[in-house]
C-alpha cells in the first residue's frame, strides 16, 4: 500500500468530529486507514468482518462508511444491497476501497449505492479529499 501524507494548505472543512465506520479485513490496511483518518480528526470505528456491521452502525452512528468488498464472512456487495434497503441507512455515504480493479466491479458497487470507488493501493490524500467532498455535498 502506498502512503502519501496529505499536505493541506488550508484546514479541512470539518467543524465537528465526524464518525467513519471502516470495514476492512486486512489488518495492516485497517490500522493504516484508521491511524491516518484519526490523524486528520475523524473518529474511526473499524471492523474486520461484516457480521457486526449493522449493530455497529446502530451504536456508532457513522457519518460515512469505508467498505472493502472482500470480507471473510460476507461480500461487500451484499452489505451495499442491504444498506440500500434501509431508508435511514441509505443516506449515509459509502466509499468502497477494494482490490477489485475491474470496471465491472466498480460499476456494480456504484449501482448498489456506493458514492465513490477506490482501487488499492491508493493515495490516501485522494481518499481524504473524497471523504471531505461527501461531507460538503451532504450539507448543501
Amino acid at each position: 500500500m502506498t502512503v502519501q501524507l496529505l499536505n493541506i494548505d488550508q484546514p479541512l472543512q470539518s467543524h465537528k468530529v465526524r464518525r467513519i465506520l471502516l470495514v476492512e479485513d486486512h489488518d495492516l490496511n485497517r490500522m493504516l486507514f484508521s491511524d491516518y483518518l484519526s490523524y486528520y480528526g475523524y473518529e474511526v470505528q473499524s471492523l474486520s468482518e461484516g457480521s457486526a456491521f449493522f449493530s455497529t452502525i446502530d451504536k456508532f452512528k457513522p457519518d460515512l462508511m469505508l467498505l472493502d468488498l472482500k470480507l471473510p464472512d460476507i461480500d461487500g456487495y451484499s452489505l451495499l444491497k442491504q444498506v440500500q434497503q434501509k431508508p435511514d441507512l441509505s443516506k449515509i455515504p459509502i466509499i468502497v476501497v477494494s482490490a477489485f480493479a475491474f470496471k465491472a466491479d466498480q460499476e456494480l458497487a456504484l449501482s448498489l449505492g456506493a458514492r465513490k470507488y477506490f482501487v488499492k493501493p491508493l493515495i490516501l490524500k485522494d481518499l481524504i479529499l473524497a471523504i471531505e467532498e461527501q461531507f460538503i455535498c451532504r450539507h448543501r
